[in-house]
């Protein structure tokens, strides 16, 4: 992949993994990623990040291409995970930096990960700028926007943020901006990645927006650490942004099951007719079928989730107890569910997805259903009445927070 100027002497130098479709616990296959990195050449020279360790040479050729590694004055590590610094080490023996730029805790974790004193470390806190000669960067902290370590690098006179893993995308391509692919399903990529990725710290995502309303900066330009870059459409992920990490939902509910021999799923599609009487939207997520970070994308703006299993072991079905657990972990706010499931002896299924869904802050509709063997007409009658109510919460809790 040819470097791509994305201003005045600002490139990206990055590179593309095609192949990764397994990344921090959630499914991007298809469509792979991108480990982007930024060349500013100054008369400081500085990298903005690196790449995975194992495409060192890629960002080798990358560089080469514009400079030599031994002009490289300056470093930035806004984010220290391994797709972000897995090439560090081997860049910082090559380069020789003069200085290594990262936050407090970015040194920290540095120094956890690749146990090296020896580098030029230069703190910076939000606030603190550097000259680079024509161009200032400005800095700013965004501590677990999604590590302790991360932070915002804005370079003044381009209004441009490199903003680390926020506004990002796992999303493989040779096109590099926003107005070379097709905006819609860029930003379902943009949600799915925020739901699979940053849900969990909406609150810090908050803050950071309270702090670049103060910093005044004006941006033209965000440069993710994944994905694509955003130069006509800033306005539209910002907003979209504002909106994730505000949990804002809308008129849908998620029912997702797993089932042994379709019991379960005949009470799910009951469930779903009752939410279609009430004129609310759905979708019918069997775990057999789908990812759980793809139940996680399709949750990101419905007010509901709906968890069905059978009775197995007197427990759950392995895919349901691993969807939850994930879930969980993301911690979505301001969602109500319901509980059903099918049984042959013991039963017991309904009463552990209850506690699950409860200890994920989910706020449940009624006690939940269980049906013995194959439903009857009238227990799928039940499971209809089920939907109606759940659609009825999902109209209370999006009228509670108009």
């Amino acid at each position: 992949m040819a470097v791509v100027q994305i201003k005045d002497n600002v490139y990206w130098v990055g590179a593309i993994d095609w192949n990764d479709h397994d990344f921090h616990g959630y499914s991007t296959a298809p469509k792979g990623t991108t480990y982007n990195a930024y060349l500013v050449i100054d008369d400081k020279i500085t990298l903005f990040d690196t790449v995975k360790e194992e495409f060192k040479m890629d960002l080798y050729h990358q560089i080469r291409s514009l400079v030599k590694l031994e002009d490289i004055d300056y470093i930035v590590a806004n984010h220290m995970e391994p797709d972000h610094s897995g090439a560090l080490p081997w860049i910082m023996e090559q380069a020789k930096p003069e200085k290594l730029f990262c936050s407090k805790m970015g040194k920290k974790a540095l120094l956890e990960l690749f146990h090296d004193e020896t580098w030029p470390y230069e703190v910076v806190g939000t606030g603190d700028s550097i000259s680079l000669g024509k161009k200032t960067v400005t800095f700013l902290e965004t501590r677990m926007v999604h590590w302790p370590d991360s932070m915002f690098s804005y370079i003044l006179e381009d209004k441009l943020l490199i903003s680390q893993d926020a506004f990002g995308q796992n999303l493989a391509t040779v096109e590099r901006f926003d107005d070379e692919v097709d905006i819609d399903a860029l930003m379902d990529e943009a949600s799915f990645y925020y739901a699979n990725i940053v849900l969990p710290y909406s609150p810090q995502v908050r803050k950071v927006f309270d702090n670049l309303g103060k910093s005044g900066w004006e941006i033209d330009m965000i440069a993710p650490d994944h994905g694509i870059i955003w130069r006509s459409h800033v306005d539209k992920i910002l907003q979209a942004y504002d909106r994730y990490s505000r949990q804002v939902t809308g008129n849908k509910a998620v029912i997702v099951y797993d089932t042994m021999w379709h019991s379960t799923e005949k009470m799910a599609k009951a469930i779903g007719e009752g939410l279609n009487d009430e004129g609310v939207s759905y979708r019918l997520m069997h775990l057999k079928a789908y990812h759980h970070s793809q139940v996680m994308g399709e949750l990101a703006d419905a007010t509901a989730v709906i968890c069905g299993s059978p009775t197995h072991n007197n427990g759950i079905l392995p895919l349901v107890a691993d969807f939850l657990t994930y879930m969980k972990g993301l911690r979505p706010m301001n969602r109500v569910g319901a509980a059903f499931g099918s049984y042959g002896w013991s039963g017991e299924s309904v009463k552990h997805l209850t506690e699950l869904m409860e200890s994920a802050k989910i706020e449940m509709v009624g006690e939940g259903i269980r049906v013995r063997n194959r439903p009857t007409h009238e227990d799928l009658a039940s499971c209809r009445e089920l939907g109606r109510s759940v659609a009825k919460a999902i109209k209370e809790k999006l009228a509670a927070h108009a």
